[in-house]
């Protein structure tokens, strides 16, 4: 007589259960789930003088922390990428400035839009989420937001991951001449030159110009940063930040003199090709720090676009070495 459809199906899952390594026990799934909340990512925000940050979080808190610093025109979606392969290790924090990603964007004349302001903002950040002590990773914007808050306090640092953030006028070549010439004379005709800035053909070519494979830099970075730029009176709020980043050059001689001081461990991975931060701005770094691993990148201004995997793993062996 023919057995059961339950005894052949009960038969089948005991003969599974034993030879299968895809059965784990309860130790094991616990562990997974446990690795898989650390490298989870969370959608926070945190309100600082009245306007909502966005924030990306990821790891145990317990850990070290990495604040990653986006750059223009993006925001921490620059890192989401990233993020997930530092988590496993590292605690790390990737804030959205006013005016970018998810975070609040007030008007421009409600609000200062400069990068004293976010950097203080961006300290605040970490002191509500009881970071003292952090590494930081620097990229276009990111960079004088981050140099900024080292020159608050530098003792919080542990170490600078800089990738195309620049901290020298050997740096700020012909791309920034329009720009230098709204500094000298912040007239509306020429704030008005720099909207071009602000195209999606722009946003594209900032993605895109100086990569090896132009074809596999997903679209949708450039789809989601134009559709922030388009919002009604962002042009306004990015022409403020633009006519603020002249004073950023003012301080490029203080952060070199605290450079020599400190000497925070640092690890440079530079796009080489980039237009706007050319490596004319990576190399005198090397000047003023003297411990520096120091890569030129062949690849544009959005580095992570092509070299994610490379870029991630030499965090991981420069914080290992430098987080104790």
């Amino acid at each position: 007589m023919p057995r059961s459809i339950t005894s052949i199906i009960g038969a089948s899952l005991i003969a599974l259960a034993v030879a299968s390594p895809l059965i784990t026990t309860p130790g094991a799934a616990t562990g997974l789930a446990s690795q898989s909340q650390q490298t989870e990512v969370v959608f926070r925000s945190e309100t600082i003088d009245g306007i909502k940050i966005a924030y990306r979080e990821a790891g145990d808190p317990s850990r070290p922390t990495i604040l990653l610093l986006h750059g223009f025109p993006t925001s921490s979606h620059m890192f989401r990428n990233l993020i997930p392969k530092l988590a496993g290790k590292y605690h790390v924090i990737a804030p959205d400035y006013p005016g970018f990603g998810a975070s609040d964007m007030p008007q421009a004349q409600n609000f200062e839009y400069s990068f004293a302001r976010i950097a203080g903002m961006m300290t605040t950040l970490l002191d509500r989420k009881k970071v003292d002590r952090y590494a930081v990773y620097l990229m276009d914007y990111g960079a004088p937001v981050g140099f900024r808050m080292f020159a608050e306090h530098p003792e919080r640092l542990s170490g600078f991951i800089i990738q195309n953030g620049n901290a020298y006028e050997e740096g700020l070549q012909d791309f920034w001449d329009p720009i230098k010439a709204y500094w000298a004379d912040p007239t509306k005709e020429n704030g008005d030159k720099l909207r071009g800035f602000l195209t999606l053909e722009a946003t594209k070519w900032q993605f895109t110009h100086g990569t090896q494979h132009p074809e596999r830099i997903n679209p949708d970075n450039y789809w989601h940063v134009q559709y922030l730029l388009d919002r009604k009176g962002n042009q306004e709020v990015q022409l403020e930040m633009f006519l603020d980043y002249g004073t950023n050059v003012a301080e490029y001689p203080k952060w070199q003199a605290l450079f020599r001081k400190h000497q925070v461990p640092t690890l440079l991975m530079w796009g080489k090709n980039d237009h706007i931060f050319p490596a004319e701005g990576a190399h005198p770094y090397k000047q003023d720090l003297k411990e520096l691993e120091f890569h030129l990148l062949d690849t544009g201004h959005f580095a992570l676009e092509e070299y994610g995997a490379r870029i991630a793993g030499r965090m991981i062996e420069f914080m290992d070495r430098n987080s104790q």
